[in-house]
Formats: C-alpha cells, sequence, structure tokens
C-alpha cells in the first residue's frame, strides 16, 4: 500500500534521513522504530507531503485515503472535541448530514463520549485521544500514527492498543511510530528499527531468534550514550 525508497532529508549539512526505504503491505500493522532524534517523524511528514524531501520517492496505491495522528497534537483551545471534529470534518467536506452520527461514534470510539470539555483543559492523555479520532475522519484506509499512547496511563494504552487491533480487523492499513516496545510487540506484524535516519535492521513477530522485541531494538539501537 505504501512504499518508501531512498528516502533522504538534509537539515543545515545534517543528514537526519539517509537513503531509507521500506515497504508497508495493505492491511498490516507496521512498526516504525528508533531512538529520540533517529529520524522517524521527519520521515512520516516527507510521506504526508508535510517536509519537502531532498531525494527519494514516496509511492501510496492510487486514491488511497490517509488518516494522520501526529506526536504533539495541537487543536483551538476554545472548541470542544465534538467542535474540533466539526471543524476537520467541514475541511474533508463530509456530508453535514452524516456528520452528527460519524462524530459521536468516533467520540465514543476513542472514549472522549459526552465530554463537553474545552480543548484548553484536556490533559496529554485527552489530546491523543482526540487526535486519534481525528485521524479517522472519513474512514481512511491507512492510518500513519505518531506516538499515539504518548501520555496514556496504562488502561489508556491498553484501550487504545485494542482499538488498533480492531482498526486492523477491519481492513486498515497501520503504521506505528512508538517508544513504547511492549505495545508495539502487542499489536504490530513487523517494522523496521533505524538510527539516525539509517535504518539498522528488520522485526518480525514470531521470527526464530530468541528474542523479544525490546532485546532485538537494543542489540541494535545500543545503550545509553551510543
Amino acid at each position: 500500500m505504501l512504499e518508501c525508497k531512498n528516502l533522504t532529508k538534509i537539515y543545515q549539512e545534517k543528514c537526519v534521513v539517509n537513503n531509507l526505504s521500506f515497504k508497508v503491505n495493505r492491511g498490516e500493522v507496521f512498526a516504525f522504530l528508533g531512538s529520540n532524534g533517529a529520524g522517524k517523524t521527519t520521515t512520516i511528514k516527507m510521506i504526508l507531503g508535510l517536509v519537502k524531501k531532498d531525494s527519494g520517492e514516496v509511492v501510496c496505491e492510487e486514491g488511497v485515503k490517509i488518516g494522520y495522528s501526529p506526536e504533539t497534537p495541537y487543536f483551538p483551545p476554545f472548541l470542544t472535541g465534538y467542535e474540533v471534529l466539526e471543524y476537520y470534518a467541514s475541511l474533508q467536506k463530509i456530508q453535514k448530514e452524516k456528520r452528527k452520527e460519524e462524530l459521536e461514534e468516533l467520540l465514543e470510539t476513542v472514549g472522549l463520549e459526552n465530554n463537553k470539555t474545552k480543548v484548553k483543559h484536556y490533559s496529554k492523555g485527552m489530546l491523543q485521544r482526540l487526535a486519534l479520532a481525528q485521524s479517522l475522519l472519513g474512514n481512511p484506509e491507512l492510518l500513519i500514527l505518531d506516538e499515539p499512547t504518548a501520555g496514556l496511563d496504562a488502561m489508556g494504552r491498553v484501550e487504545i492498543m485494542q482499538l488498533i487491533h480492531t482498526l486492523q480487523k477491519s481492513g486498515k492499513t497501520i503504521l506505528i511510530n512508538s517508544h513504547i516496545l511492549n505495545d508495539i510487540e502487542r499489536v504490530c506484524d513487523r517494522g523496521i528499527i533505524i538510527k539516525k535516519g539509517v535504518q539498522l535492521g528488520t522485526w518480525n513477530k514470531g521470527d526464530n531468534t530468541g528474542k523479544n522485541l525490546e532485546e532485538t531494538f537494543l542489540e541494535l539501537v545500543g545503550g545509553i550514550g551510543e
């Protein structure tokens, strides 16, 4: 469904993404892993066209609709969660007669139903839930989720991971960037691990190495200070 070919991005003579290539297959949950500063968010923004790539190519199946949940979501603070979704629904030109039902269903899905609170009073976890709801507007086939469980407590993380599993069963393809390796190991089928913009290796659920994802990650990325 999505293929990145030799993506490269240079900021002020520093190469933050270096000749990176990978494929995301239809119907899978794909993990995009690396430590802070590895180039993950920059790569995601190049995929979305929010950052101009210096070289390389992004190929997506024709007509595929993409939903995106950013690492640090920001919404107008004077709006409620429902009003935020209503605004984005209008940008997507979702028919007015269909909006109310879809928006209420999305808010219920992410655990924000019946919430009259303005965004300025939201916790970080609530903002992450709203960002996920926004990414699901219009029923996209491909979801790109940048740290979707950041700021959530343990129960909130479990609920979001269960939702991601349900979304995959419904036919969606999902790319996830997360530092919480236990969550990744629970829901993802496979993925890649990068460091300083370079792919170090791959991970596949159920491989025969005898190592869990955390062991594989630390072996490739290295410990503190490396």
